[in-house]
């Protein structure tokens, strides 16, 4: 398994104000879904930030994505180790597979992977 990104997730109530705000260091909108919206560097697309007044089917907004080449692995591996898991498993109609596990820190991740 290999990680492809990791964006800092940012529970927000000035979503738009916050565009405008990182907009004035190079970020662009790359995602909006009204709830939440990721922004990119447009010279290196990986270097992202997002977001989230709420979390449309999760019970929290997380702390950090890692997207991952293979998020049915990264699952197993999680569970085996005993790590709470906050979210389980499940496809998304926005096109992603994920679930969310909560780190030793008490931060919640969001690993996902896109279909």
């Amino acid at each position: 398994m290999s990680v492809r990104r990791v964006v800092p997730d940012i529970r927000s109530e000035a979503i738009e104000e916050s565009r405008d705000f990182y907009g004035l260091l190079g970020f662009e909108e790359v995602m909006n879904q009204g709830w939440v919206m990721t922004l990119a560097s447009p010279s290196h697309p990986t270097a992202q930030v997002t977001f989230a007044s709420h979390d449309r089917t999760a019970p929290v907004v997380p702390d950090m994505s890692i997207e991952v080449d293979d998020v049915d692995a990264a699952y197993a591996v999680m569970r085996e180790s005993g790590a709470e898991v906050v979210h389980p498993l499940q496809d998304e109609e926005w096109g992603v597979r994920r679930f969310f596990v909560r780190d030793p820190n008490g931060r919640v991740v969001n690993v996902l992977g896109h279909r």
